[in-house]
C-alpha cells in the first residue's frame, strides 16, 4: 500500500510505491506555476538621469531630469523619492520623501508629476555654490533602493555688474597711466619751456 500525504489543498502524491504517477506529477507542477503566479511581483524599476552633464550660467533655472519607468507596476504613487548632491564637502541631501529639507531654501523642489514618472528636480537662481553631481534616488514600497547615474552640474559665473566694473577699472586705469605720463612730461618740460621763453623774450628786445 502506498503512503500518502498532502502536498497541496486536494491533491495526493504518492511517496512509496506505486501510487506517484505522471498524472499527479502534472498536477503538481500545475499547482506549484498558478502559486507563483500569485506572489507579488518584485518592482524592477528603471531610473534614468539625462544628460549626464549639465551647464548653466549663475542666476538661470535648472531642471535636472530624472523619469522613472515600471512596465509592471503603472501606478507610481507610492515611490519614494530622494534627491542628494555630492561635491568635495560631501553629500548633502536635497530632498526626502518627494519633499524639500533644506532649511529656509525655496530654490530647490521637485517639479515633476509623479504619476506619470517625472521626479525632475529644479534650482532656482542657481549660484556657483550649486555645482556637483545631482542624484535621484527611488525608494521602493518593499524597501529596495535604486539610484539613477547622476547628473553632473557645473555653474558658469556670470560677468554681470562685476564685469563691467572690471572693464571700466581697465580702462580708468589705463586712462589714469596715460594722463600721469601727459602730467610728468609737462612738469619735466616746463622748466626748459620758461628758459626758452625768456631767451625768446631777451632776443626780441635786443
Amino acid at each position: 500500500s502506498a503512503v500518502l500525504f498532502s502536498l497541496f489543498p486536494g491533491t495526493d502524491v504518492g511517496v512509496t510505491g506505486g501510487g506517484a504517477n505522471k498524472e499527479n506529477a502534472a498536477d503538481v507542477n500545475h499547482v506549484t506555476t498558478q502559486s507563483l503566479l500569485l506572489t507579488p511581483e518584485p518592482w524592477n524599476l528603471l531610473v534614468t538621469q539625462t544628460p549626464a552633464k549639465e551647464k548653466a550660467k549663475e542666476g538661470e533655472t535648472v531642471v535636472l531630469n530624472c523619469h522613472l519607468n515600471s512596465p509592471q507596476h503603472p501606478s507610481l504613487t507610492d515611490l519614494m523619492v530622494k534627491w542628494y548632491k555630492e561635491d568635495e564637502k560631501g553629500q548633502m541631501d536635497l530632498l526626502e520623501k518627494n519633499v524639500t529639507i533644506l532649511p529656509n531654501n525655496s530654490r530647490i523642489f521637485m517639479r515633476g508629476d509623479l504619476s506619470q514618472g517625472d521626479v525632475s528636480l529644479i534650482i532656482l537662481n542657481v549660484t556657483t555654490s550649486d555645482h556637483g553631481i545631482y542624484f535621484c534616488e527611488v525608494t521602493l514600497p518593499d524597501g529596495k533602493v535604486v539610484t539613477g547615474d547622476g547628473t553632473k552640474l557645473r555653474i558658469r559665473r556670470a560677468l554681470g555688474l562685476f564685469g563691467i566694473e572690471e572693464s571700466i577699472g581697465t580702462i580708468i586705469g589705463v586712462v589714469a597711466a596715460g594722463i600721469g605720463g601727459i602730467v610728468v612730461l609737462i612738469i619735466i618740460l616746463t622748466p626748459q619751456l620758461r628758459k626758452c621763453i625768456l631767451c625768446m623774450r631777451q632776443e626780441s628786445r635786443q
